[in-house]
């Protein structure tokens, strides 16, 4: 099993918030205070925000909550840990997705669940990257077997983001939007995304692992990093949740998905559908596609049909999308 970093252990004392001096970590952790200064340089490169204050010691800008696997799997309801063979946190792993990609398929209607303090190569749809320093957000993967491909399967994601929605909801934020195909938005920044990848055969059975990335509390200068890249982020923490704790932002998270996984096995998209078409972002907006073959189509977003696919009315008539970008135009 590879030894956690001193970095590790050095976010875990600072994440209450409060001053900590060098020479207290250093004592705490048995390490000489160079040490604690050289894991404090990691943070900082991950994008932690930290501040350093001479006689005092350190501490994170804004307290968190350390991502704990006990914690998150006592606040699952009791039937849905009936569901979860194996929830495990890292400090860091490449992507959540791809480690548990690389495992072998649990058996049918149980999930293996893996959440990450840090991605080195967090990632978006499209191989796009995911930026979330450690404390900032919640980065899990979750994954699923599907004995026979369920109808609509393409559209697993859109009820993903509906369970998700139904997360937030629980936990007290309201106003939250569904962007097809995979976004969640407050306003019109990004609050959280979705992932989906697939190994399947034709006849079945079908395994899937989920990816939700859910920003918490990024921190000024993260957004900033993303904005620069040009894109519009928000958090948990901006949406109005003072003090977000994470281990029960990732139980909602895991709870909803699981529930949601089971309804979808037997059913498809259709008892998600509702729900979606009532928190679209783009319906009767101006808006471009841009497909995987690199054609693109202008016109007014009609909602999703009954299979997932995006309608737009362009000049040409109504056309569906079953995968693409969507970019809002200026009215």
């Amino acid at each position: 099993m590879p030894t956690t970093p001193l970095a590790a252990h050095v976010f875990a004392k600072l994440a209450d918030g409060r001053f900590h001096s060098g020479e207290e970590l250093a004592r705490s952790l048995e390490v000489s205070r160079s040490a604690v200064w050289k894991a404090v340089g990691v943070l900082r490169r991950l994008n932690v925000e930290l501040e350093a204050v001479r006689n005092r010691g350190y501490r994170l800008i804004a307290a968190t909550e350390p991502l704990d696997a006990a914690r998150i799997r006592s606040q699952l309801p009791r039937e849905v840990q009936k569901h979860v063979s194996r929830l495990e946190t890292v400090w860091s792993t490449a992507s959540t997705n791809t480690a548990l990609l690389g495992r072998a398929a649990p058996r049918g209607g149980v999930s293996e669940v893996l959440l990450a303090e840090h991605q080195s190569a967090g990632r978006g749809r499209r191989g796009r990257t995911w930026l979330a320093p450690p404390g900032g957000a919640v980065c899990l993967s979750l994954s699923w077997t599907f004995a026979a491909v369920p109808p609509d399967l393409g559209a697993l994601g859109l009820a993903v983001g509906v369970c998700a929605l139904r997360a937030l909801s629980e936990l007290g934020v309201g106003g939250a939007a569904l962007k097809w195909p995979n976004d969640l938005l407050v306003g019109e920044r990004k609050l959280a995304g979705v992932l989906i990848d697939l190994r399947a055969e034709s006849a079945g059975p079908a395994y899937v692992v989920i990816g939700i990335g859910l920003n918490v509390a990024l921190g000024s200068e993260v957004l900033k990093k993303i904005a620069a890249a040009g894109s519009a982020a928000t958090d948990l923490r901006s949406a109005g949740l003072a003090s977000p704790a994470r281990n029960r932002v990732a139980a909602r998270l895991i709870s909803r998905s699981i529930d949601g996984l089971s309804v979808f096995a037997r059913e498809g998209l259709q008892p998600f559908l509702g729900e979606w078409r009532e928190a679209d972002a783009l319906r009767g907006r101006a808006v471009e596609v841009k497909t995987v073959e690199g054609a693109a189509a202008r016109g007014l977003a009609r909602g999703i049909d009954a299979h997932g696919a995006l309608v737009v009315e362009t000049p040409r008539g109504l056309e569906r999308f079953i995968s693409g970008d969507v970019t809002v135009r200026p009215a």
